[in-house]
């Protein structure tokens, strides 16, 4: 059967390009005439081949023998299909040999750049030829403008968009808003907006998109969405709701953000999705996070790498849910999944994730290594963190404070050190760097104050020494290392204190045992309206220890919840009993050590003990020597501290049964190691040695004066007991 085709009804059909393009195969003989009678179906039939070069060939071929080249909308259909297809220089050679032109011809030419000089240049050629400028060319031209540092074209499309009157275009003005916005001139932006007769939810979007994007106007966000809801009456989009929800909180405005995403049917749009996500995260409400992630019908890479950021215990899970989603992941997946790994994760299966990434490509992406060395870190393998940053093609900051902060943590001081001074040879260590350092130069043991003087010359010399952590690790380093003059002296050069200061101050004075001079600094830190902490406060306890104030010390214990809302640690129930045991209230701080949160700390059990030697309670500790065994088993710590009760009360046969026992679970009593500061600025400065130590090379002539000076002790000592025997005898 053949159906006859009349211009009229194939024109009002075109308008489908699919059923343009089926009308156009049904044509039984493609002759000159038949086609020449639907030149918009012809057109409509190129567009639907858009994604096939052959196709776009065939019908170029066809278009040219036919005839219908000439026909202004055929000839607009191929210059814009081979653009879309990739092939702009064929695209711009159609364009300069097609016989006819309109305006719709020359816009088509300029979108398929995708410059805005190159499109500039063609805007002046379509004037010189007579041709006026539409909506269309100048949002073209400023969507280009948008996307690139050259903003002189955007002015001066603005400037002829005025002159030809299209200003007033809702379009053009959507553009303007747009362009303004992205080039950082959001003044610029309101005012076209202001002028503008008509807005859309487009204009809307568009000025809210820009005060998003600027950190000063940010505040400004929800006033204008508040007033294109209530005073213009525009019905906001997915776009709308995704822009405007980082502003929000989970309070009620949030609330209600969340109920319009339902009632316009943004609630199972992804951007918007995402966003409602990060907002009640923000705000710490995990279960509605939960709730969104759940009832997502769509999850992108974003959404699974929020959630896994957000319930990292559920990481491993996540991720392989991901997997089976068909879901790529993708660095920022791979950071949150490291930081999520547990620590009690072995290096064998660290190493599968590790050849996870190599797997996806990303061994090479540098967040994802500076995360790999932090992992191996905090599982206690420093060494594969450092083969980690030795094969790094490229290292950042980020990378060397990651291996840095890795040795501290793990005990290694002296290896901080030396890659610090690696690091100060390649890049310029900032605040985190510095708080891993004097953190190692506070703990370690063998580490001269020499070295930490050094390093506060170099922060001054930064300018770092005004920030509030690291003047706070200066004041707790020269504290440590004993110098509590230098201490002060950092304390009293900052202007700006907060409770990172406060905090290093009070444990300064704390550890030097200056008990009144903590209770007044603690008392000028509440009349600066600064609240305290749990360090703060352990601080404070300390020191009411030191002193044997336990009025003192109970106050402030009381106080720590009732008053400060602050969690009481294990250390704060631990020196209070040990302030307690000091003074013999041996009941009321065995009461305390059976409420401890989490159960009694070795730490507290061995004060208890210690209390039960000195007050002579042996019934207390028998039943606190059998605690002190059970909870730590491998610490030669407590084996020592019962078998000196033992010992202290005669008692042989309980200490050959302790020591026994220590001996059978493999368990060693540490070597004592003493410190002297050697004052070497070529080495770290301390040197280390144990009793009857013989490894240094001049230990003959040192334990000479050793006995030298033990003999003149004694001889002193007798000429003090002569003299005390002749006053008594007088």
């Amino acid at each position: 059967m053949i159906r006859l085709f009349q211009p009229g009804s194939v024109y009002r059909l075109a308008y489908s390009s699919q059923v343009a393009h089926q009308l156009f195969e049904e044509i039984p003989q493609r002759t000159l005439c038949s086609i020449l009678s639907s030149p918009i179906a012809f057109s409509k039939c190129i567009a639907s081949h858009l994604s096939s070069p052959p196709a776009i060939s065939q019908l170029h071929a066809l278009s040219v023998t036919s005839g219908l080249f000439s026909c202004v909308p055929v000839s607009n259909s191929l210059i814009n299909a081979y653009s879309k297809v990739g092939y702009s220089s064929t695209s711009l050679e159609l364009f300069q040999i097609a016989p006819n032109r309109d305006t719709v011809s020359w816009n088509t030419i300029i979108s398929s750049f995708g410059c805005v000089v190159r499109g500039m240049m063609f805007v002046l050629q379509m004037l010189r030829g007579g041709y006026s400028l539409d909506a269309s060319t100048i949002s073209t031209i400023l969507s280009f403008s948008s996307n690139s540092s050259e903003f002189l074209p955007g002015f001066q499309i603005h400037s002829l968009a005025s002159k030809s009157g299209h200003v007033s275009d809702t379009v053009v003005g959507n553009a303007l808003i747009t362009f303004y916005s992205k080039s950082g001139l959001i003044e610029d932006a309101q005012k076209v907006f202001d002028e503008m007769l008509v807005r859309d939810t487009v204009t809307w979007n568009a000025l809210i998109h820009g005060f998003a994007h600027e950190s000063d106007n940010g505040h400004k966000v929800i006033p204008l969405f508040l007033r294109m809801l209530k005073v213009d009456h525009v019905r906001p989009n997915n776009t709308t709701v995704a822009t405007v929800v980082p502003f929000c909180d989970s309070g009620q405005l949030g609330t209600q953000i969340h109920c319009l995403s339902f009632k316009i049917g943004s609630d199972g749009d992804l951007w918007v999705s995402n966003a409602l996500m990060s907002m009640y995260y923000r705000s710490g409400v995990l279960d509605y996070v939960r709730n969104v992630f759940g009832g997502m019908k769509l999850r992108d890479v974003v959404s699974w790498t929020s959630m896994m950021s957000i319930d990292p215990n559920k990481a491993v899970s996540l991720f392989n849910g991901m997997r089976l989603c068909k879901v790529t992941p993708n660095d920022v997946t791979f950071v949150a999944l490291i930081f999520a790994i547990p620590n009690k994760y072995s290096l064998r299966e660290a190493g599968m994730l590790h050849t996870m990434c190599y797997k996806f490509g990303l061994s090479t992406k540098i967040n994802v290594l500076n995360s790999l060395i932090t992992m191996y870190a905090r599982l206690g393998s420093t060494v594969h963190a450092k083969k980690v940053f030795d094969e790094m093609p490229v290292r950042d900051i980020i990378s060397w404070n990651a291996l840095i902060s890795g040795y501290q943590q793990n005990g290694l001081c002296e290896e901080t050190l030396q890659m610090f001074s690696s690091l100060v040879l390649h890049l310029k260590p900032n605040e985190y760097t510095f708080g891993s350092v004097l953190c190692s130069i506070s703990t370690g043991e063998t580490i001269s104050l020499v070295f930490g003087r050094m390093c506060h010359c170099y922060i001054n010399k930064l300018g770092l020494n005004t920030n509030e952590f690291v003047s706070g690790a200066l004041i707790d380093m020269y504290a440590k290392q004993g110098s509590l003059e230098d201490s002060v002296k950092v304390f009293n050069e900052i202007s700006v204190r907060t409770i990172v200061s406060w905090t290093a101050i009070i444990s300064a004075h704390s550890k030097h045992g200056n008990y009144d001079r903590v209770l007044d600094l603690f008392e000028n830190m509440l009349n600066s309206k600064i609240a305290p902490d749990g360090i703060t406060l352990l601080a404070v306890l300390m020191a009411c220890g030191s002193k044997g104030d336990v009025i003192a010390g109970k106050r402030i214990f009381d106080s720590i919840y009732n008053v400060y809302k602050v969690e009481p640690w294990p250390e704060h129930y631990s020196c209070m009993v040990d302030m307690l045991g000091k003074v013999g209230r041996l009941e009321e701080a065995e009461s305390l050590v059976k409420i401890m949160p989490g159960g009694p700390s070795m730490s507290a059990l061995q004060s208890l003990l210690n209390a039960s030697k000195v007050h002579g309670d042996t019934e207390l500790g028998d039943r606190v020597a059998d605690l002190v065994l059970k909870t730590d088993p491998s610490d030669s710590g407590a084996y020592v501290s019962v078998s000196n009760v033992y010992a202290e009360r005669g008692e042989w046969e309980n200490v050959a049964r302790v020591r026994k026992e220590m001996k059978e679970k493999g368990v060693k009593k540490e070597i004592g190691f003493s410190w002297v500061d050697v004052r070497d600025v070529g080495t770290l400065g301390m040197y280390k040695f144990s009793s009857e130590d013989t490894g240094h090379p001049m230990a003959k002539d040192i334990y000479e004066i050793v006995e030298s000076l033990v003999s003149e002790m004694k001889f002193l000592q007798e000429d003090v007991v002569d003299l005390e025997m002749e006053t008594l005898s007088v």
